[in-house]
């Protein structure tokens, strides 16, 4: 994969009482939820047109949920 590829993967994260979503690399939120399930569901989207991972993370910070939309190999199962 060239450097032109590499895709930035997006991040479902806390900020304060609400959930963020960003993407890796930048200091910016994209966009900010009350709910964790709604900004899951903007993630997903984003994920997805970029061709990237989702990784989102719990309260505590541990990371809870990967999931790849692209740049998959062909030769893996699952």
């Amino acid at each position: 994969m060239s450097k032109e590829e590499v895709t930035k993967n997006v991040w479902v994260t806390t900020h304060g009482d609400k959930w963020a979503v960003k993407i890796a690399g930048s200091d910016k939120i994209s966009k900010l939820f009350d709910r964790k399930e709604d900004a899951l569901e903007y993630a997903k989207g984003l994920a997805k047109k970029g061709k990237t991972e989702l990784i989102s993370q719990k309260r505590n910070g541990r990371i809870n949920l990967k999931n790849s939309y692209g740049h998959d190999s062909p030769k893996t199962k699952g």
